[in-house]
């Protein structure tokens, strides 16, 4: 090759010939300083926890994420621990609730801080039914007044579902015919609901939890109470606890499993390659029995440099974020995958070297500089493709872009020097010893790839049928299909929704206020919005329920007055129904009720950490938002509120966060996408110097995504945001093989594809496999959107695979038919 067809690559690699020889010359203090290197790593790797919360994926400064920060910091946000206690009698159920509540207030933590402080039990509920209408708003006691004097005028019998009409329709204080007791319909089932003093997130905190809940459960001895009785621990606390707990064994069991199952798969490959090249006959017991006691030293050869890299990829990511996301957690069967790629072309290059009786440093030399040159620039594209996630603002990406990037570089420079360390240590100890080949050993024929015309051809129009489809490709933004379920909390949860049901009610969107005054034109504007936008069911203030200023109050009180005069009149005498009974004990109040004389469980959920009244707006879905094309409306409609005077607004609630995750996602992918395939072709060019040759490179890639597209649709795949993260990913990923065979096939030149095919081919298939292995651990997984990354990735990388072992080899056969062959191509 002509010194000004050299890539910078080659000078790169010539540059760095010293330090390949330093590292020949001196392996042991190769080997001491990445192993130094990856105890900090293990330290810090071991620290390591997940965290399963989506909407920490947004980045902080988002409003919609400040908003409901601020929201949190104002109110506290509130999840619960629940002991269901269940026997056939009510009143064993409440001796035991009232001996069980004050000992687990008293329970505290090693830091002396307790572990709950308030529990929800017994409600007063002669307050709401004394006092109800006063938490009416106007609007609904003047439709109470106008019904009643249309009662009067008309002298019809009262209606039981009208007469309800103040008290039902108040959604704010929906739960005010709450039983005394938090019991069953049988009242054979009670809940005790335990909060802690704030929200928590630490999974040892929610564990010691619940192991003290449990120990002092069973101290008190249930079945001495009733010897039916059964006690359950349940809740959203033990829910978020369950999912970490199983993420984190699915994780660290399929890492395990798919470790295993590679190691094997490599070793058995080498052990498969060595035996044909060795043996001196047919089933050559020697040969079989030398090369199984060679197996732990390839295992170990090629698994200690991934070893190291991954102790060094995941002590660098508990350093930059603490913790592993949900997309995160599933990267280090992923990285060992992909960086056993490296090791499986380096050692395998190694081997053809010393089989042709060349000595170690020479072969190392010339495998540093052939077949690493094409690792690297395959892992480079990978690394640098995965670096465009970075850039991202949605986590997701930029969380997994830059583990995975690390990670690839630390694979790549493990296996580039700790891996021909550990040669020249095993080589000079005699635990590997790699000797010429037999003479017998055939090599693959100078025959011309078969049916290449044909291949092409019906390759060409499976791509175009893919493009077709391509455009078919759909978004699953249905929320609860992403959602793990769980066993062993479903079969818990089953029983306190026995009393605590869920609620079939759309839950709100808050807007919390600067000023108090800013509640009427924020009203004004979204009681607008509600006549002509599908999205806004309702929308009220908690002032409008609960009034503050004396004037409103002298209002609210004159309202219960009028109704009181009517209730009093002659028709409602005569009609005194059960319903007529219960709106006349509700409008008994004539004094301003106090936000002291409130009880707690109405009020709890409504008063800042200040002890004050929160200013909140409550703004109401029409749609549920469990359809993240629902939550995505509802949050164009009300997400940011810009009034008069120049005050913005932003309203918070899961469901908003949700939607600002997938606008995000669905805006940031377009472009990561579109940049990582540009930096991947400038990478090409960069290293074949030639066009030409660049794209012949990336054809597996580009054919193999458009067949990822058709198998998706064909089989039902969706795209999500778990594994839209994947797209770019199979960018970065997906032009190693055809980097692989390109550059092998410009070594041997014309006439050698089924050589390439048998050598290099064979080397790409094996690493194609251990990398859908690695991604193949997402697919245990009990959570659909970490299994369908292992969907959208085992299918990306068998269709590349597939593409450059049979649409490239096609191609370059019927180039070279026609006489098309690159020029560097002899």
């Amino acid at each position: 090759m002509s010194k000004s067809r050299r890539s910078p690559v080659d000078l790169i690699f010539n540059t760095l010939r010293p330090l390949i020889v330093f590292t020949i010359r001196k392996p042991m203090l190769i080997i001491t300083v990445g192993v130094l290197l990856g105890v900090p790593g293990f330290l810090s790797s071991s620290r390591l926890s997940i965290d399963t919360d989506i909407s920490n994926l947004l980045p902080e400064q988002n409003p919609t994420v400040q908003a409901m920060e601020q929201l949190r910091q104002t109110v506290g946000g509130e999840t619960a621990a629940a002991v269901a206690i269940s026997s056939p009698s009510f009143q064993s159920n409440r001796n035991f609730a009232e001996e069980l509540i004050p000992i687990v207030l008293q329970q505290v933590q090693t830091d002396g801080e307790p572990f709950f402080i308030r529990v929800d039990y017994r409600k007063d509920t002669s307050f709401m039914q004394n006092n109800a209408l006063y938490f009416a708003t106007d609007s609904e006691l003047k439709g109470l007044i106008d019904y009643l004097v249309d009662m009067t005028t008309l002298g019809h019998l009262i209606r039981a579902a009208d007469t309800d009409l103040a008290i039902s329709s108040s959604s704010f204080f929906e739960n005010i015919a709450v039983n005394e007791y938090p019991v069953s319909d049988d009242s054979l089932t009670m809940v005790l609901r335990f909060f802690p003093a704030k929200p928590q997130t630490d999974v040892g905190y929610i564990e010691r939890a619940y192991d003290m809940l449990d120990s002092v459960s069973t101290a008190l001895d249930p079945k001495a109470y009733h010897q039916d009785m059964e006690i359950v621990l349940g809740g959203r606390m033990q829910r978020q606890m369950v999912e970490v707990n199983a993420i984190t064994n699915e994780v660290t069991t399929s890492f395990g499993l798919g470790v295993v199952v590679i190691l094997l798969l490599v070793t058995g490959y080498f052990f498969v390659k060595a035996y044909y090249a060795k043996a001196k006959k047919k089933n050559d017991i020697r040969t079989i029995l030398l090369l199984i006691t060679r197996i732990p030293v390839i295992a170990a050869l090629i698994g200690i440099p991934l070893l190291l890299s991954l102790l060094w990829t995941f002590g660098l990511a508990q350093a930059v974020y603490g913790s592993l996301n949900m997309m995160t957690s599933i990267l280090g069967l992923i990285l060992f995958g992909l960086s056993i790629d490296y090791g499986i072309h380096f050692y395998a290059r190694y081997s053809e070297e010393r089989a042709q009786g060349k000595p170690v440093e020479d072969s190392i030399i010339t495998t540093f500089q052939s077949s690493g040159q094409a690792i690297t620039i395959a892992g480079l594209t990978t690394a640098i493709s995965l670096f465009v996630l970075i850039f991202a603002d949605f986590k997701g990406f930029s969380e997994f872009g830059f583990i995975a990037c690390t990670g690839i570089i630390f694979g790549l420079v493990s296996m580039l020097f700790v891996l021909p360390a550990l040669l020249v240590v095993f080589e000079r100890t005699s635990l590997l010893s790699l000797k010429p080949a037999s003479p017998h050993e055939k090599r693959a024929e100078a025959k011309p790839f078969p049916a290449a015309g044909s291949i092409v051809v019906l390759s060409l129009l499976t791509v175009a049928v893919a493009i077709g489809f391509s455009s078919r490709l759909s978004f699953e933004y249905d929320f609860d299909t992403l959602e793990p379920v769980f066993e062993e909390y479903e079969s818990r949860h089953q029983i306190i929704s026995r009393v605590y049901p869920t609620s079939n009610y759309r839950n709100p969107a808050f807007i919390l206020l600067d000023e108090d005054e800013d509640a009427e034109p924020l009203l004004s504007y979204l009681r607008a919005r509600v006549d002509s936008d599908t999205t806004i069911l309702s929308v009220e203030a908690l002032q409008e329920r609960f009034p503050t200023d004396p004037v409103d109050q002298a209002k609210r009180l004159e309202y219960l007055a009028e109704i009181r005069n009517l209730l009093d009149g002659p028709f409602f005498i005569l009609a005194n129904t059960e319903d007529v009974q219960r709106l006349r004990q509700a409008s008994q109040t004539t004094e301003p009720i106090q936000l002291s004389d409130v009880p707690e469980y109405l009020t709890d959920m409504f008063i800042s950490k200040d002890g004050s009244l929160g200013s909140f707006v409550m703004i109401y879905p029409e749609q549920g938002l469990s359809d993240g094309e629902n939550s995505i409306a509802f949050s164009e409609a009300i997400g940011t509120i810009e009034l008069e005077n120049g005050t913005t607004y932003y309203a918070a609630s899961t469901s908003l966060v949700a939607a600002e995750m997938l606008r995000l996602l669905q805006k940031e992918s377009s472009w990561i996408i579109s940049a990582t395939f540009l930096l991947v072709l400038l990478l090409m060019y960069l290293n074949f110097k030639d066009m030409y040759l660049t794209l012949l490179a990336l054809t597996p890639l580009i054919v193999g995504m458009l067949w990822t597209f058709l198998l998706m649709e064909l089989t039902g795949v969706k795209l999500n945001f778990y594994n839209m993260v994947v797209l770019p990913v199979l960018l970065g990923i997906g032009n190693d093989a055809g980097v692989h065979i390109v550059h092998r096939y410009i070594e041997l030149g014309r006439g050698s594809i089924r050589q390439v095919l048998s050598t290099t081919g064979k080397h790409v298939a094996m690493a194609s496999v251990t990398t859908m292995i690695g991604f193949s651990g997402s697919l245990l997984s009990s959570h659909p959107g970490l299994r369908s990354i292992g969907h959208i990735a085992v299918l990306g990388i068998g269709s590349t695979l597939l593409s450059a072992l049979l649409f490239l080899p096609a191609l370059l056969q019927l180039l070279e038919n026609l006489n098309k062959c690159p020029g560097r191509i002899k």
